[in-house]
């Protein structure tokens, strides 16, 4: 029995780790500040300090959090160190790597998808099916669908049979984790739209079709990031 429960127990700490996560994410916390303390943590996520003190040392292990003695818990990243396989999170300006990584999705993506058309099992084409419909479930509920976008793209790359691709699929999480924090989730409607038309053309085996709806989704994300750092330009140059 004292194992079942230290799984159960593991099992909740987990659960925690990825809410609290997704609270950082929403607030939004930026790196320096301050969590609130175990009991508040506790109310909110209806459980335990001791769930919370272990959901806390996993973020801390993942170099979300840095807890200081006596001062409380800080926020110090929020990509979690897993997720950032190229060491990009420490960079300042975060619109600039943004467009530098939504350049080089814009490289990789498209060709992944013709790929995906070309050499997709049925049963891979169900999977990204299946994580495409997460993705518009999330959105339709205002919840974050960052994981599950990862993990639509992470499936289109799978999706393509090529073993390099699959290397490559830390580097496209890193652009996807990096591209929606910076966007806040400002084009919803068009992952929606574009995720369908990836997923039909990978069904009906259409390459081009493929091709052409990744680098439409794409071209989305690009030129959303440009209107922000004109926004973020005229924003400073009035001040």
């Amino acid at each position: 029995m004292g194992g079942f429960s230290n799984i159960k127990s593991k099992l909740l700490a987990e659960q925690v780790q990825e809410q609290i996560y997704h609270y950082i994410l929403e607030t939004p916390l930026e790196p320096g500040s301050k969590l609130p303390n175990e009991f508040e943590l506790g109310e909110k996520f209806g459980v335990g300090r001791s769930t919370i003190r272990e959901a806390v040392k996993l973020l801390v292990s993942q170099g979300i959090l840095e807890v200081r003695r006596g001062s409380g818990t800080y926020v110090v990243n929020t990509t979690p160190s897993d997720l950032d396989p190229l060491g990009l999170s420490g960079a300042e300006d975060k619109m600039a790597l943004a467009l530098d990584l939504v350049n080089v999705r814009l490289i990789l993506e498209p060709g992944i998808a013709e790929m995906a058309a070309l050499n997709a099992t049925e049963k891979a084409i169900l999977e990204l099916r299946c994580c495409c419909e997460r993705v518009e479930e999330r959105i339709a509920s205002g919840d974050m669908y960052i994981q599950d976008d990862i993990a639509f793209h992470t499936s289109v790359a799978r999706c393509s049979g090529n073993k390099v691709v699959e290397q490559l699929i830390p580097i496209i999480d890193t652009a996807v984790m990096m591209f929606v924090n910076v966007t806040h989730q400002r084009l919803t409607k068009e992952t929606v739209m574009t995720h369908r038309a990836i997923v039909d053309a990978i069904s009906d085996r259409d390459p081009i079709g493929a091709k052409t709806a990744m680098m439409m989704h794409m071209t989305y994300n690009r030129n959303m990031i440009l209107k922000l750092i004109r926004e973020e330009k005229e924003k400073n140059h009035k001040e």
